[in-house]
């Protein structure tokens, strides 16, 4: 028999889940590849600077094997986001060759791991003094050349910069000369993803989108001749465009096109002939077959040789399944995992992948679709706390303005032996996702436990404007960023309070990027006037006009074209939305957590809110991270702001002092 839970004030229950070990457990891994029979992929170190390693599990292995030392990184930063930073071939001898992109300079370098004397990577690509340099993204070896994205800046703008489809010689020859890199085009598009020959050789395929879209918004399927010189030739477009998203194109073993595209309304999956653009969609669903292009080289499919395409799929989720194009029927892979990620690596008849679930970490698991078994390879999950202490998340629908539905998802607050006291309600945070153009995957993660064991919930709300749930759910925010998830966030506050199950007096409303943008808007709202005590907000937009003249890079320099409409025609919404100019609504304390390397959100548009609180005794701190960029990376960052975070929480909800049982927070008015 178990204790009776023992009751104790919200928000100050003992928990096992401190902020060093969630720090030394965030990220996941990320661009999982296979070289012959190997997998690869990268994964986070926290306590090394928040580099990203590069590992290798071989098929007689029984763990995977960090390739490069510290302090390798392998990651890029074209569209500052990046996109996949390496590729790899198996050689009859010698072991395989793998090219990857390194951090800190953003060259390309190739490494052949199994050499004498171990790896030691040599450039390929030089370093340019121009701007924001030379840059490398989603490569693919293609005889001796990487075929991948190059962007390169021509000026110290963020916006002077050009991206092309380019082939870097394997030689070496490039290192030191930009003139040795063999442009694939002539055809000029703002964006443009790595191309992808196909099986024959003939023909290479890729992605294309100009400013004012967003890849979500409409993109082209290019399709070209590869000539005898390695010129790509005639170019066109076969399918998307200005109201149409293709969010993946790549080759089946039969040299057939397959592409995701949501011309249906739904990003589902598409065979297109590549001489008329006529498509098929293979298994017509109101699902996502796809999802936001926010990294170049995302993979939601993957075509297997027997015919079947391994499919990233589901409605707010992300399942694998295997699809068979020729009659539409999709088998999904049993296992405890909801949700893939868009990295698949096909080998024969087997499929990896990265996935995890509401009680899981993020795991390496394999697919063998012949016996339909699956199992966990690398990154397994184990519990480094009691599992008793996470929280059991439960999926919500709750009712909006206007009568239109917010999905969310609801972590009450969980102990093993604490409960609270009776008659009482707990407080909450609301989580406004990032993107916004995006989505909050419901998954087991150590942050959110962090709160929930210490008595106080989370509800992360997929606002309208959320990927996972079709075009027109995305469409919702369509000009109306800064009301429609300000709306729907403090909707599902309000839905807690009113059906009993959060405490209406504690509730906050945190959020990071655009995120963090809608947690400062919420506060200075008059749809969301005093919903919130308090709240979070990392590394935000916060000034709409400045940010869409020069204050941000250039892959989103066009963002809030669609999102609030052109500035030109409707500048007083960028005035009247911006929380800088709305400081006299600000009435709640808030904590202000700001990266001081961060180009997309940069630090002036925190010390912009800074300036106009001034001397209104609205309470608040700031704390900013030299070395941080657009999120935090780094276990000493992420240690501290999660403290910070908690603290506020115990002066705003009155948890009593030293509740929290972390340092305290000097709020200034």
């Amino acid at each position: 028999m178990g204790k009776t839970p023992r009751p104790a004030p919200y928000g100050g229950w003992p928990s096992p889940i401190d902020a060093a070990l969630v720090a030394a457990h965030d990220g996941k891994p990320e661009y999982l590849g296979a070289v012959g029979e190997e997998l690869w992929w990268t994964a986070p170190r926290p306590e090394e600077g928040g580099r990203r390693a590069l590992l290798r599990l071989t098929p007689d292995a029984a763990d995977a094997v960090s390739v490069l030392p510290p302090p390798w990184n392998v990651r890029n930063r074209v569209i500052e986001y990046g996109g996949v930073p390496w590729a790899g071939t198996p050689r009859p001898a010698g072991g395989p060759l793998i090219v990857f992109t390194h951090f800190a300079d953003q060259r390309l370098y190739a490494v052949e791991p199994d050499a004498p004397g171990g790896p030691e990577p040599r450039p390929l690509t030089p370093v340019s003094p121009v701007g924001g340099g030379l840059r490398w993204a989603d490569p693919v070896l293609h005889g001796d050349e990487v075929w991948c994205v190059l962007e390169e800046f021509t000026g110290e703008a963020p916006g002077d910069v050009r991206r092309v489809p380019v082939a870097v010689p394997l030689d070496g020859s490039a290192a030191e000369d930009r003139s040795a890199v063999r442009e694939l085009t002539a055809q000029a598009h703002r964006f443009v993803t790595g191309p992808r020959p196909s099986p024959d050789g003939r023909r290479a395929v890729w992605l294309a989108w100009d400013h004012p879209r967003m890849p979500w918004d409409g993109t082209e399927l290019v399709i070209a001749e590869i000539g005898a010189d390695g010129v790509l030739t005639g170019a066109r477009t076969v399918a998307g465009g200005v109201d149409e998203s293709v969010a993946q194109a790549d080759w089946a073993p039969d040299g057939g096109l397959l592409a995701v595209t949501d011309r249906s309304g739904w990003w589902n999956v598409h065979r297109v002939d590549p001489d008329t653009g006529h498509a098929v969609n293979l298994c017509p669903r109101e699902e996502e077959f796809g999802d936001a292009l926010w990294k170049l080289g995302h993979r939601w499919f993957a075509p297997l040789d027997n015919g079947t395409v391994a499919v990233v799929h589901g409605r707010g989720a992300a399942r694998l399944g295997i699809l068979d194009p020729a009659t539409g029927d999709l088998a999904d892979a049993t296992g405890p995992w909801t949700e893939w990620s868009p990295a698949l690596a096909v080998r024969g008849s087997r499929v990896a992948g990265i996935a995890a679930g509401p009680h899981r970490h993020h795991e390496i698991v394999c697919l063998d679709t012949a016996s339909g078994h699956s199992r966990v390879v690398a990154e397994e999950h184990h519990d480094v706390v009691d599992p008793a202490y996470h929280p059991t998340p439960r999926a919500r629908v709750i009712s909006g303005p206007e009568g239109r539905e917010i999905h969310a998802q609801i972590y009450p607050p969980h102990h093993p032996e604490v409960t609270g006291p009776a008659g009482e309600r707990p407080p909450y945070v609301v989580w406004a996702h990032g993107g916004p153009t995006s989505r909050a995957p419901l998954v087991l993660d150590l942050e959110i436990s962090y709160f929930t064991s210490r008595g106080i919930g989370v509800a992360e709300v997929n606002y309208g404007g959320s990927t996972g749930y079709g075009r027109a759910y995305r469409d919702r925010l369509r000009e109306r960023w800064g009301v429609v998830d300000v709306e729907d966030c403090a909707a599902v506050a309000t839905a807690l309070a009113d059906e009993g199950t959060a405490d209406p007096a504690r509730l906050a409303i945190r959020g990071g990027s655009a995120g963090g943008w809608t947690a400062a808007a919420a506060l200075v709202s008059p749809a969301a006037e005093g919903r919130f005590a308090c709240g979070t907000i990392s590394y935000p937009i916060l000034d709409l006009t400045g940010w869409a003249v020069d204050e941000t890079h250039d892959f989103e320099s066009h963002y809030l074209e669609s999102l609030v409409g052109p500035l030109d025609k409707v500048p007083e919404r960028y005035r009247d939305r911006s929380p800088v100019n709305l400081a006299d609504r600000l009435r709640v304390p808030f904590l202000l957590l700001q990266g001081l390397d961060d180009v997309i959100c940069p630090p002036v548009q925190a010390e912009r809110l800074l300036a106009a609180v001034a001397g209104r005794g609205v309470p608040h701190a700031y704390l900013a991270f030299p070395g941080e960029g657009h999120g935090f990376r780094r276990a000493d960052t992420i240690r501290r702001a999660l403290e910070a975070e908690l603290a506020l929480y115990a002066l705003a909800f009155g948890l009593g002092e030293g509740a929290a049982r972390v340092p305290p927070l000097d709020l200034r008015g």
